[in-house]
């Protein structure tokens, strides 16, 4: 499986196309990390986004992409509007990614 992180937003940011997401295929990662790792994918997926009014526009945007396969999983949540499940989800993979 292979995860990709996106981010965007924030004080006057704009997402950059040319930035490439933090990108992590599960088959480098030890077993356990890539089965923690699912699990937390698993209990972002199913967790319904928190509804936002428009407040903080200028939030952090987070877009994690999942493709096991043919199947791909997109979840999106903002620093306005942010489940457990995915910050535990985002926690992971920041701490993985900042381990590079």
């Amino acid at each position: 499986m292979k995860v990709a992180l996106r981010t965007y937003g924030g004080l006057a940011a704009v997402l950059d196309p040319r930035r490439p997401p933090q990108v992590l295929d599960t088959d480098a990662l030890p077993e356990a990390a890539a089965a923690e790792l699912a699990r937390l994918l698993a209990a972002a997926g199913s967790m319904p986004e928190e509804d936002t009014d428009g407040r903080a526009r200028d939030a952090m945007s987070y877009t994690i992409t999942a493709e096991d396969g043919d199947r791909v999983t997109v979840l999106e949540q903002s620093d306005a509007a942010m489940t457990p499940a995915f910050a535990a989800l985002l926690t992971w993979l920041r701490k993985h990614f900042a381990q590079r």
